[in-house]
């Protein structure tokens, strides 16, 4: 046993680093500045009570980028300064967002022992590399972000640390799967190293009927399509796709997971996601090839999802709808019924007329997956989606990529139970235009304005704000751009009073309603490592089942019309188109 000495680093503090609901995140020749990330680490310490620090097992891993097997070894040696008394760590460091919630609320180390808690190293859907994006973000002990409440502390303790606590240990070889013994002054310490996708696919397994799922990916009358995008996904793809669902191995694109993530851009969207997107027949290009069936794709840490059917494009705020209105009598972890269901506000109504009409209970929450889970821990949702990709249910505290695209297999699976051996195949598309023709269709867009100017953005963001009291002046300018558009009955900065903590979140972004039921919403994101991101999301409920199938963005040009100008996105930004459309 190697024991090993600590020691007290003198370091200064850094400002306007303000970690938010998603972490710590900027280019990584920020992070390789001296003691940068080790700042970060000893403020999130410093930030928690005692219990949750000494003698504490720790989970450590992220979706494999650029720097992360530096940061392991950096942040398992303060670690064991700082008392924890185990660490575990997905072999090669690799280990999805949904899986370290899983790993912290549902695996029993050897000893007994269960984490309290998760750094987790993920840039999320931010490209990777030397040049790229590198972030850092801590997870609680029921598997979620770490709330305001923490955050805030860590954000205050980096603008004041001045010494950090490090032991002299050796790199600890995180490659090999066991446990690596150190002797410290607080006594032992263990770095465990474990397989990534063992507890992860156990709870896949408990979740859904893996059996029906099998026989629809065997029947060859249905094809698959899984793409990585060569983020941390692929560390799961096979195992549960290939081994435990018999897919082909043909069927995975981009699985191996790479620091760089194949010099891509690892976002499932339809821009980013074009190997996939060709392949599923939605590219401008046309191809002789028959698309697949069924596609999908992961971000770069597998939380976020893309479902694709043949030509077919099914929007995030859509998926969530169609889950929650299939889920007790597609997947058995949903038999019981559902306890409620929420979304983030920016996301399409779709599953708020879901929620009527099965009489569920009902959320619409800010940003931040942190909101979800307060409801779940208290019993109050069981689905949630918010329209950046990302889709979950109460089964873990994070959004779960690889978690939705099962969940819209065994939906097939289902819906397919009687014809896999004649009859016509029940398609992704044919089950979305059977949900417009029950529930209606919200006809939806987003487009992302990245990297924009930040003083720009917020001078956009404070006129439009400006502009909100006089909406007899709103509409005097939406008719002059647009007189087919109808008028705005209210417009404000939403704000959230959570029901089970009481906590209020202010300027959660900006919206225009319409009398229609059509919505406006301007957001700034955090999601990016410089520069600011605006998001603009246009939305129009249509209920005339005769008029559900228009293409979205020529049923959408007015209100973006009314938008682009209304917000002066061209003359507050310079920008004359969108970074991305989805």
């Amino acid at each position: 046993m190697v024991v090993f000495k600590v020691s007290r680093v003198e370091t200064t503090p850094f400002d306007g680093q303000k970690p938010g609901t998603s972490g710590l995140r900027k280019k990584v020749k920020v992070f390789i500045q001296p003691n940068y990330l080790e700042n970060f680490v000893q403020s999130t310490f410093n930030a928690l009570t005692a219990e949750k620090v000494r003698g504490a097992t720790l989970v450590v891993s992220g979706d494999g980028r650029y720097y992360s097997k530096t940061a392991i070894q950096i942040i398992i040696k303060m670690a064991a300064a700082n008392g924890v008394r185990r660490v575990w760590v997905g072999q090669n460091g690799l280990l999805s967002t949904p899986a370290v919630s899983a790993v912290i609320r549902e695996r029993v180390g050897i000893d007994g022992s269960k984490a309290t808690g998760a750094f987790i190293l993920t840039a999320s859907h931010n490209p990777g590399g030397p040049h790229e994006d590198f972030g850092i973000k801590y997870n609680m002990e029921n598997g979620g972000p770490a709330p305001e409440g923490i955050t805030d502390k860590i954000y205050e303790n980096t603008t004041s640390i001045k010494e950090y606590l490090i032991a002299d240990l050796p790199d600890v070889d995180i490659a090999a799967i066991g446990v690596t013994n150190f002797g410290g002054p607080e006594g032992q310490f263990d770095v465990e190293v474990f397989d990534s996708a063992s507890d992860y696919v156990k709870l896949m397994k408990s979740i859904f009927d893996f059996e029906s799922i099998r026989k629809l990916l065997s029947s060859p009358k249905f094809t698959f399509c899984y793409d990585a995008l060569h983020g941390v996904a692929g560390a799961y793809a096979k195992r549960i796709f290939v081994e435990e669902l018999g897919a082909q191995e043909s069927s995975l694109l981009n699985c191996v997971p790479k620091e760089d993530f194949g010099g891509g851009h690892p976002d499932p969207n339809l821009t980013y996601a074009k190997e996939l997107v060709a392949r599923m027949g939605l590219s401008k290009s046309n191809s002789q090839v028959e698309p697949p069936e069924f596609g999908a794709a992961a971000d770069g840490d597998a939380d976020r999802n893309m479902i694709l059917g043949k030509r077919f494009f099914v929007t995030p705020s859509d998926s969530v709808a169609i889950i929650a209105a299939n889920a007790v009598e597609a997947i058995p972890y949903f038999s019981a019924g559902l306890k409620g269901v929420a979304r983030s506000m920016p996301t399409s109504a779709a599953l708020d007329v879901v929620a009527k009409h099965l009489n569920l209970k009902f959320f619409e929450v800010p940003t931040g997956w942190k909101f979800f889970g307060n409801l779940m821990d208290a019993g109050l949702c069981s689905v949630c989606g918010e329209e950046s990709f990302g889709t979950g249910s109460d089964h873990i505290r994070e959004k779960d990529g690889i978690w939705a695209v099962l969940a819209w297999l065994s939906i097939l699976a289902y819906k397919n139970k009687e014809n896999l051996n004649g009859g016509k195949l029940v398609t992704v598309e044919d089950i979305v235009r059977n949900h417009w023709a029950t529930y209606g269709r919200h006809y939806y867009t987003r487009y992302d304005y990245e990297n924009v100017d930040a003083s720009a953005a917020k001078e956009l963001m404070a006129n439009l704000v400006k502009l909100q009291p006089s909406l007899g002046e709103v509409n005097e300018i939406v008719k002059g751009i647009r007189s087919d558009v109808s008028k705005v009955v209210h417009a404000d900065e939403f704000e959230y009073k959570d029901p089970v903590d009481g906590s209020i979140s202010k300027h959660q972004g900006i919206r225009y309603l319409f009398e229609d039921g059509s919505r406006l919403v301007f957001r700034l994101s955090g999601t990016g490592s410089e520069g600011a991101t605006i998001r603009l999301y246009i939305e129009q409920y249509e209920k005339d089942s005769s008029k559900t199938g228009r293409d979205s963005q020529e049923a959408l040009a007015p209100l973006v019309d009314v938008a682009l100008k209304l917000s002066k996105m061209q003359e507050f930004t310079g920008r004359s188109a969108p970074t991305v459309i989805t």
